[in-house]
């Protein structure tokens, strides 16, 4: 830059004092334009530091809103999984009390399912002694009907061998001195008269239970007398 300063000063040596004041005019017109150059960087440098700025500064917001949204959804989340543990847990003991309540009703049920089997044993068992019953009276019912027809065998027998006709109720009935009298009246006879020892040893012999006989103080109290009227020391 010197050496075309110097060159214009050699050319024009005549106007010497023509050219300095062109020269000093160029230095300052420099020195504004590096003022201004440097004016303009400065501005630059401002501008740009203050965009930096604006920039971190956007850049923070936004990392603290960011932040802040991470932080509250995690806590939404931990809140979220807090009552899923709730309801974990509260499922885990409704389960537990259920699976408790089954293993209860399973113990019922199988006692039930027990005395069920116990009943069906017992009516079964029943049903086998109904049976076996049913069979007894079944055979107690005919042996009834062999005896009362020996009865009535042994009845006519004696009928044929005595003097005098002998009739033996078969009804099983219970009745007093006088109901008897009357029904053996009804049939024709009276109550039997046991007047010696060989008629009494006869009558025994065929005779296993108690049976009326012909002999009562229902007229005379103490006065024991046959139905025939003779009393009973001649027995």
């Amino acid at each position: 830059m010197n050496s075309g300063i110097y060159d214009v000063n050699f050319e024009n040596r005549e106007n010497e004092g023509t050219t300095r004041p062109i020269r000093q005019s160029r230095h300052q017109d420099e020195g504004k334009a590096q003022m201004c150059g440097g004016s303009r960087c400065l501005v630059l440098i401002t501008v740009g530091l203050l965009l930096i700025r604006v920039l971190l500064l956007v850049f923070i917001i936004l990392q603290h809103i960011t932040i802040t949204a991470e932080r509250d959804l995690i806590k939404s989340y931990k809140n979220t999984v807090e009552e899923f543990n709730q309801t974990i847990n509260s499922l885990q003991d409704n389960y537990t009390d259920l699976m408790i309540e089954k293993h209860q009703l399973q113990n019922i049920f199988n006692f039930v399912i027990q005395k069920k089997l116990e009943l069906e044993t017992k009516v079964s068992n029943l049903t086998t002694e109904k049976d076996q019953l049913q069979i007894s009276v079944e055979s107690l019912t005919q042996k009834k009907l062999e005896l009362e027809s020996r009865v009535t065998s042994l009845n006519d027998e004696l009928g044929k061998k005595a003097s005098k006709r002998y009739f033996f109720s078969t009804s099983s009935e219970l009745k007093s001195w006088s109901d008897s009298r009357q029904y053996c009246r009804d049939h024709g006879g009276d109550l039997v008269i046991i007047n010696t020892e060989e008629k009494q040893r006869h009558i025994s012999s065929f005779i296993k239970e108690s049976v009326w006989i012909g002999l009562s103080d229902s007229e005379n109290e103490g006065n024991m007398k046959w139905v025939d009227n003779s009393p009973l020391n001649q027995g």
